[in-house]
């Protein structure tokens, strides 16, 4: 596999940006994951560089992760607490780890970067297969919108300055719920491009999909406040627990 096909092809690309380039407060995620946990284990898919993980293992959770990018684990590996945490490195959607575990999770939008319904399904099938009786798997999610699109196309500029440009272009093809965006920056020091393919779900969609593997919906958030899930809602938190 070659491109946006490949598992690693993300991680490979991003890893030496994606803690600058995101810059969100893990704090809500890890209280809401412990107060799923207790004292059972937990998995995160595509670990990435530890963002969740490393503050999860340090309130006391057994944590281990997948992550198909060698790169982002030695980002991980680079930071306090990185190395004891271990990692499988392979495709998350095949979950390569035997379990059992309390709680699997995988946020920040990522089931979306599998690239195809086919894919998404393996990954809700494999994680039922490594969840204790009642354990949880948690999937944050953006709520899908076609609005700032304009004939299929978006533009968006983070930032001009005397050095620098930073614009973000996207094409969505709603054929195949997909969005393929091309982040690129431009400096005196040449030009980066990073970008990323998403194939969105509906919660419907979703649902559907945990209910083939075996997991029902045991709650729906807007947020990790646990605030109400609503039509106003622009991402959604939603809990799985095995049947």
């Amino acid at each position: 596999m070659s491109g946006f096909e490949d598992p690693a092809f993300f991680g490979d690309r991003w890893a030496a940006v994606y803690d600058e380039r995101t810059e969100i407060d893990p704090a809500p995620a890890v209280e809401f994951l412990v107060w799923l946990t207790g004292t059972g284990r937990a998995l995160e898919l595509a670990i990435g560089t530890g963002r969740v993980a490393l503050p999860l293992a340090a309130k006391g959770i057994e944590v281990e992760g997948v992550e198909a990018s060698q790169a982002m684990v030695d980002r991980l590996r680079e930071k306090p607490g990185g190395d004891s945490i271990p990692v499988a490195i392979g495709d998350m959607a095949d979950v390569p780890v035997t379990g059992p575990y309390r709680l699997v999770y995988l946020i920040y939008n990522t089931l979306f970067n599998l690239t195809s319904q086919e894919r998404q399904v393996d990954c809700f099938r494999n994680v039922a297969r490594v969840l204790d009786p009642g354990g949880f798997f948690v999937i944050e999610c953006f709520m899908p919108d076609h609005l700032p699109f304009d004939r299929g196309q978006l533009v968006h500029t983070r930032a001009v300055s005397e050095n620098l440009v930073d614009v973000s272009f996207a094409r969505h093809d709603s054929s195949r719920q997909r969005v393929t965006y091309q982040h690129v920056r431009l400096s005196a020091e040449g030009m980066q491009l990073h970008p990323v393919t998403l194939r969105y779900c509906w919660p419907s969609e979703l649902d559907l999909m945990a209910r083939l593997a075996g997991l029902r919906l045991r709650g729906r958030y807007s947020d990790w406040d646990r605030r109400p899930f609503d039509s106003g809602s622009g991402s959604h938190i939603s809990v799985y627990e095995r049947t």
